[in-house]
């Protein structure tokens, strides 16, 4: 009896295994004229933090969004281009802005509205937090080296390799970034001349770089002025999914093992 007892639970537990469904996250899409497309590196993580990756092309069908949403468990939105200043936070654009693709901003900014509408955990990286900004009522230094005081880092580290860090951040104590990390010090690479000028209600700082400039924000609260499904909420400035992919460094896994862990509650 205590044989086919066990013999049963074993049974029960594989079928959960196989059952078990591997959650599907959304990669958010850009298109370079000929095709839409997402960087490996952002794939690669995701594989190995145990998670499904599905690219989601640039679209302005809400119809479309909708469809996906309730595809996906978990969302990364990813780097790219400059945000239109004037259209998204009232701001003159300043000479030193980069490229613009109105197409990508309408896209990004109905993609996390809708997400965070669902309540679907949301990793945003270097332009995809950034997007947190836009998308939910902050603002953005559109660029660092002529408007942000003081400012002395490096922030855009090209030509070195992203699967190298090239300057530090200090991670706020109690910040859901530090926990996942195990650290309140760490190196990151660094790919921007953009950053969160003006953090929106629902959100925290979650870490800075050594000149000041906002490296990581994360929910920490209710998101106002939108429909808010509570989900989880992360978003930095740097590419761990490089130096995940790329530079074999593990120690940025758990940012995406925690994207995972919270699309299986989904």
């Amino acid at each position: 009896m205590k044989r086919m007892t066990a013999v049963l639970a074993v049974l029960l537990l594989t079928a959960g295994q196989i059952s078990a469904k591997i959650p599907v996250i959304g990669i958010s899409g850009y298109t370079d004229g000929a095709g839409c497309e997402a960087g490996m590196t952002y794939i690669k993580a995701v594989r190995m933090a145990g998670g499904a990756p599905l690219i989601i092309p640039v679209t302005s069908d809400d119809a479309q969004i909708e469809t996906v949403l309730e595809t996906i468990d978990g969302l990364v939105m990813t780097g790219g281009e400059d945000f239109d200043p004037l259209k998204w936070y009232g701001e003159e654009p300043r000479k030193e802005l980069g490229e613009v693709v109105p197409s990508r901003d309408e896209f990004d900014v109905k993609l996390i509205r809708a997400a965070v509408a669902k309540g679907i955990p949301v990793l945003g990286i270097c332009r995809g937090e950034q997007l947190m900004a836009v998308a939910f009522g902050g603002s953005l230094w559109q660029d660092i080296p002529s408007q942000v005081a003081g400012n002395f880092v490096k922030h855009r580290q090209s030509p070195t390799s992203s699967a190298y860090g090239t300057h530090s951040i200090s991670l706020e104590k109690g910040s859901s970034l530090s926990t996942i990390l195990a650290t309140e010090h760490t190196i990151v690479n660094s790919f921007h001349h953009q950053a969160i000028k003006d953090v929106p209600d629902g959100f925290r700082v979650a870490a800075r770089s050594a000149d000041g400039v906002i490296e990581a924000v994360e929910r920490s609260g209710e998101i106002t002025g939108t429909k808010d499904g509570k989900g989880w909420i992360l978003g930095v400035q740097f590419h761990p999914e490089a130096l995940v992919a790329n530079g074999g460094n593990k120690d940025f896994l758990p940012i995406f093992q925690t994207l995972v862990w919270e699309a299986s509650k989904k």
